[in-house]
């Protein structure tokens, strides 16, 4: 076998139609797309249109709601914490804050508040006070003998 007698595989590709090349090529002319009319010609954006039918997408009912003014949190999670204190980014035995968080590097902003979330493993006592956080990250503080406390 030669280079030069390499070959595709049979049906690896489809040419290309040729469209407006004469009667006989089958699609000469009008190119396939029929006689006058708003199809046959270029610019054409007719997506939903169902010829004056109302269409689905606005027969069919609208679900769910975006709530206009919900509150975004930036979210910490136990084991994050525990790698920063490890990584003496910050000391436990003071109060760990938004403020702080935001200083060290941890968090990159604050939005409406701090999240602390339970993912990972703590294991210093730490004295935490964030905007929220969860039944499981409060038991992993409130185990290792540190607090939590809410902001208001």
């Amino acid at each position: 076998m030669k280079l030069n007698e390499l070959k595709e595989n049979k049906g690896a590709y489809k040419t290309k139609k040729r469209l407006g090349r004469g009667p006989g090529s089958g699609v000469g002319k009008t190119c396939g797309r029929g006689l006058k009319g708003q199809k046959s010609r270029s610019g054409v954006s007719i997506n939903g249109f169902e010829g004056g039918q109302m269409p689905i997408y606005m027969r069919l009912p609208k679900r769910g709601f975006n709530v206009p003014n919900a509150k975004k949190y930036s979210v910490l999670n136990i084991g994050q914490l525990q790698d920063f204190i490890d990584r003496k980014k910050i000391d436990p035995k003071n109060e760990i804050n938004e403020d702080l968080l935001s200083s060290s590097g941890i968090i990159s902003r604050k939005f409406d508040g701090v999240r602390l979330l339970g993912k990972g493993e703590l294991k210093t006592k730490v004295i935490v006070k964030l905007t929220g956080a969860s039944k499981n990250a409060i038991s992993a503080i409130e185990k290792h003998g540190g607090t939590f406390s809410k902001l208001s």
